[in-house]
């Protein structure tokens, strides 16, 4: 089964446009999962994580609605036909 990964439109150039992308292979965690996006679209990567592979502080990944920040960050399990969303931090003052 597939899993979708909603991009969003900051990094939708760097995707071929698209605001989803379906990632084929069975992922077992969200590591492995966005090895599997960067590989398909690797203009992301950089605007995702750092340069040692952690999440950006001012970017979340979703996976359902759960924030991978609080299940145990790029080792969550991600189960079949789930969705990954990746969500640029909202912040103001």
């Amino acid at each position: 089964m597939s899993v979708a990964v909603y991009i969003p439109a900051f990094l939708q150039p760097f995707a071929g446009g698209r605001a989803r992308v379906l990632i084929d292979a069975a992922p077992a965690t969200v590591e492995e999962l966005l090895s599997e996006l960067w590989r398909l679209h690797p203009g992301v990567r950089d605007r995702v994580v750092d340069e040692q592979g952690r999440v950006r502080q001012h970017v979340n990944v979703f996976v359902d609605t759960e924030s991978i920040r609080y299940t145990g960050g790029l080792a969550t399990a991600v189960p079949d036909g789930c969705t990954i969303s990746i969500v640029p931090a909202v912040s103001g003052g």
